[in-house]
């Protein structure tokens, strides 16, 4: 798999017109690979693409794999960034959810990466669960906080269609989340987010000053971008692009120096709609500005004027030309930016 990107790296390299200013090694668990096989694909990267002179590299982590020797060599190669997959601090989230790193393991890990230097750490927590109480859930929250993690993504639990998890449910073995408590779980987080000083910069992330994702922002900011690997996305401001999902499939076309991918031409409509969603998830919000000069006055117009019921009922305010949601807002997110789409 590692020898068919760095590959694909190759065949690819004429896709990004512009320097890279962000690298993302992400899912699967890129922290099995050995030092070898991130160092070959981190080479390949180099050489095919121009790099800005700071370039922020994440690499995302399972708390289990995160080791001395590893983390030595993900500092001496480049890596200045760590997504740790924690979930919970709870053992019995942990075990519920079939996490192979177990509560110790989750803070062990924090506590090593930053004694190897890796201040800039993000971690994945998932609220909602039906293990997780009011309480339970501001102490997951807390030991976050006080062990000074920068970045924090927060996902309410989402059960996908013919999992494991999913089959469990159907047959009343185990019981489905509850909309209502995710509901509440997110609006307390927003709360001890803001009061513990971070920015609640995008939906699901919050950051202290000055440590948001570059990466993630760049692709709320409509940014380029190319995804390496199977089921690995691409945009080049024109079209999207995604590799097939088949791993097998995915390495024969490789090795015969193609790259198998499906593509979809945005029209205006597309492009506006997108913008739409990535912008209100945002804390700056929809720019009427932005809006203008890409889309024309009209749709301005057409804008302020499907979302005066939102404001009206207290779920987005206008501040210096930007559709911003409120906290109240935030919770139908998805919804108030269904209902702002053109046709």
């Amino acid at each position: 798999m590692v020898d068919s990107i760095v590959q694909e790296i190759k065949l690819r390299k004429n896709y990004l017109s512009s320097s890279v200013s962000t690298i993302y090694f992400g899912g699967g668990t890129p922290s099995i690979c050995s030092n070898m096989q991130l160092s070959s694909l981190l080479d390949e990267l180099k050489s095919a693409f121009h790099l800005a002179p700071y370039v922020e590299m994440t690499l995302e982590a399972n708390p289990d794999d995160i080791t001395a020797e590893k983390l030595s060599h993900w500092k001496s190669i480049g890596i200045n960034r760590l997504s740790i997959g924690v979930q919970s601090f709870r053992e019995e989230d942990l075990q519920w959810m079939n996490r192979a790193h177990n509560a110790t393991q989750a803070t062990d890990a924090i506590q090593l990466a930053k004694q190897y230097g890796f201040n800039n750490i993000s971690i994945d927590l998932i609220y909602g669960t039906p293990t997780l109480s009011d309480e339970q859930w501001q102490q997951n929250v807390q030991t976050a906080i006080n062990l000074q993690v920068p970045h924090l993504s927060c996902y309410a639990l989402t059960v996908e269609s013919r999992t494991a998890l999913d089959k469990m449910i159907e047959r009343k073995k185990m019981q489905a989340p509850d909309p209502e408590k995710q509901a509440r779980h997110f609006e307390l987080l927003m709360q001890w987010m803001e009061a513990a000083g971070y920015e609640h910069y995008e939906i699901s992330n919050f950051a202290k000053p000055n440590m948001r994702s570059k990466h993630n922002s760049s692709y709320w900011q409509g940014e380029h971008y190319v995804g390496l690997g199977p089921a690995a996305h691409s945009f080049n401001g024109l079209s999207r692009q995604w590799n097939l999902a088949n791993n097998a499939l995915y390495i024969k076309n490789i090795a015969e120096g193609i790259v198998p991918f499906e593509m979809e031409t945005l029209t205006p409509t597309q492009a506006l709609n997108e913008y739409i969603m990535t912008s209100l998830r945002t804390s700056e919000g929809l720019s009427f500005t932005y809006l203008k000069e890409n889309w024309g006055e009209q749709k301005v117009m057409d804008i302020r004027k499907n979302a005066a019921d939102f404001i009206l009922q207290g779920n987005a305010l206008i501040i210096d030309e930007h559709l911003q949601l409120t906290k109240k807002g935030k919770l139908l997110a998805d919804g108030i930016a269904a209902d702002l789409f053109f046709e």
